[in-house]
């Protein structure tokens, strides 16, 4: 999703135990009592298990796409080059407002089910892929230090990852948004693959795919690198504190979504192929891949255009980076804990 879809965490040090203090004689330590809720994730033997990331990772994908869903469908609408005069919007809440008025209030989650069905195990991968490779290139480049460029490099092969799961051949994107806009013609995702199929082929499928790898792997290097430097600043211990992860998250989501604006107009442009903006610039048949669509952009709205939805797309953002981020971390600490706790 994806984006995203989208998201991502302290890494779980490695010492056995936190470092012994007053207490009782050496004899009566020997047991040692199970981490309490305000430990670091330091004080939690070896790592979090594969296991671990990627459960936490499916439950922060499912509950980011599903809370954040109907802002993501009028960022859909408010990107549209020539909208419809019906479908003219000047904020999110208005635009909430009136399509929820005059076209029913389930409007906005149409095409919902679509994104539900590959966030699980798009963002299990994710986060396992990302926590990974980020331990493993922090070892080579920095011996276990937290290095920015490790970061980066790991979200983007995260990302490479996620969207082979989450989008094969934007598939999911495609039909998603089709739904979201307004006057849609289809009733459902199956009629909707369905006529697309038959009347653009199966590589309508793949129109847009190299944008949102183009946009997806700045987006995510952004979003991770500027996650982690946050967490440096504001929870320097790597502990278990949600409201770092919300603001470090929050944060990293508005920045990386700012910068990558122009690049998911495209990529919305080349999903929905708007007949009146098409026309309008006398595009017959199909648009197909990123520099044409970057072309058609321009020719459409000028710079201005590479801008549309931006104000959409960082309130889509921040709250859906800041719900992945909290609760991946909370369920990758609850987890880690409760393996502890039954070890002990």
């Amino acid at each position: 999703c994806p984006a995203a879809r989208m998201e991502l965490s302290c890494a779980v040090g490695s010492s056995a135990a936190a470092p012994p203090g007053p207490g009782p004689p050496p004899a009566a330590a020997a047991t040692p009592a199970p981490p309490m809720e305000g430990e670091e994730y330091e004080s939690l033997p070896s790592g979090a298990s594969l296991g671990t990331h990627m459960m936490a990772g499916a439950v922060a994908g499912i509950m980011e796409h599903t809370v954040m869903y109907p802002v993501d469908s009028v960022k859909t609408r408010m990107q549209s080059l020539q909208p419809d005069p019906k479908a003219q919007y000047r904020s999110v809440y208005e635009a909430l407002k009136k399509i929820v008025l005059t076209e029913g209030f389930w409007r906005p989650l149409r095409g919902i089910n679509v994104t539900m069905l590959g966030a699980g195990p798009a963002h299990a991968m994710y986060f396992a892929c990302y926590e990974k490779m980020k331990k493993s290139l922090s070892d080579t480049i920095q011996h276990g230090g937290n290095s920015h460029l490790a970061n980066g490099v790991a979200g983007s092969v995260a990302t490479l990852l996620h969207d082979a799961v989450m989008n094969p051949a934007e598939g999911n994107a495609l039909v998603k948004q089709r739904m979201q806009m307004f006057n849609s013609p289809y009733k459902s995702v199956l009629a909707c693959v369905r006529t697309v199929q038959k009347t653009e082929g199966f590589g309508a499928f793949y129109r847009s795919y190299t944008t949102q790898l183009t946009m997806n792997v700045p987006f995510q290097a952004i979003h991770f690198i500027t996650y982690e430097f946050l967490q440096e600043q504001v929870n320097p211990r790597r502990e278990y504190n949600p409201r770092s992860h919300i603001v470090s998250g929050a944060v990293a989501g508005a920045v990386a979504a700012a910068a990558t604006t122009p690049l998911d107009v495209c990529k919305t442009l080349l999903n929905t192929q708007e007949n009146m903006a098409l026309t309008s610039v006398n595009i017959s048949g199909h648009l197909s891949g990123m520099v044409n669509a970057f072309k058609t952009v321009y020719q459409l709205g000028g710079v201005a255009g590479y801008f549309r939805g931006a104000q959409a797309r960082v309130i889509y953002q921040m709250p859906s980076t800041a719900i992945a981020w909290s609760v991946y971390e909370f369920f990758k600490y609850f987890l880690t804990k409760h393996k502890l706790e039954k070890r002990t």
